[in-house]
């Protein structure tokens, strides 16, 4: 599948998890929900791997490397992100979550000894910019303890999420195979979640409502086994730091979706941000350096080389 596709796939799907999401909120705890969402989803993985005749049977090594990830990828990151949304809005989250894209940078640098060039640093400043105006009100409602707690909360899990790309980089690097580590990655980081919820002393209950159960099924199904897989696949070809930058393109997908189904109102910043966050899209993950010169304009190039 061309990169370009996985990185629609994976932006689309995570764009409109949100709107599944609001439908998981209720009786059972984010936590268990989380935990729902990831055990379920591992099995499909492992069982479509099994009727692929894919691997299985993975070292000892190979598992803690699988089961790292999914700690961070798929457990706790996730429970931060169910807790940020407590005290923010998710809107605010967005913005925090966009930080991968330079967390990604530096942490490759750091992990992998590869240089943060020009268009890398460029391109993720825009993004960045482009999503805090784009949800610059809610920016600006941060004023009290409960709010800076959730900010706190969402930077975690956007570190976090970081740790586990980094993880899952080093995982595709050592050829461990990409849809049985994914599956096994799912399971731990479900079952992390699911132990979190017991000893944390919240109920362990479920909800047979068909509005719980589609909206798990839809972010199992697709909103996990789907978009990881495409995810994943896209960082195993062109790095954490580049494909990161779907933490920008998530959020503005969002809002897209929102100004169909709810009618969000437009504003200037609105329009602006999304600007910069294209901009910076295209400058992260087109050949910029290849149309400047093109065009004639090699000095500008070769900085952003």
């Amino acid at each position: 599948m061309p990169n370009a596709l996985l990185y629609a796939v994976a932006t689309l799907i995570w764009g409109s998890t949100w709107l599944a999401i609001t439908l998981q909120y209720g009786v059972v705890p984010a936590s268990a929900s989380v935990a729902y969402r990831f055990l379920l989803a591992g099995i499909l993985m492992l069982a479509w791997c099994a009727w692929r005749r894919e691997r299985l049977r993975l070292s000892g090594a190979e598992l803690r490397w699988a089961a790292l990830q999914g700690v961070l990828m798929f457990g706790v990151s996730y429970m931060m992100v169910y807790e940020a949304e407590r005290h923010i809005a998710s809107g605010l989250m967005a913005v925090l979550n966009s930080s991968m894209v330079v967390i990604n940078l530096v942490g490759a640098r750091f992990a992998f000894g590869r240089r943060i060039d020009a268009k890398s640093a460029l391109g993720a400043g825009l993004g960045i910019a482009g999503i805090a105006l784009v949800f610059w009100p809610e920016l600006r409602g941060v004023n009290d303890a409960s709010g800076w707690i959730g900010v706190g909360f969402g930077l975690g899990a956007a570190l976090l999420a970081s740790l586990g790309n980094l993880v899952a980089q080093r995982n595709r690097d050592a050829a461990l195979p990409l849809l049985p580590g994914i599956g096994y990655g799912m399971l731990v980081g479900g079952g992390t979640a699911l132990l979190f919820t017991l000893l944390s002393g919240q109920p362990l209950v479920f909800d047979t409502r068909p509005s719980y159960l589609g909206s798990l099924f839809y972010l199992a199904v697709f909103g996990s086994v789907l978009a990881f897989a495409a995810y994943l696949t896209l960082l195993g070809r062109i790095g954490a730091a580049r494909s990161g930058y779907i933490a920008v393109a998530v959020p503005i997908a969002a809002l897209l979706l929102s100004a169909w189904f709810e009618g969000f109102q437009w504003q200037l910043y609105t329009v602006a941000g999304i600007a910069c966050a294209v901009v910076g899209n295209l400058i992260m993950l087109a050949d910029v350096s290849g149309w400047l010169r093109r065009v004639g304009l090699d000095r500008l190039a070769a900085r952003l080389a």
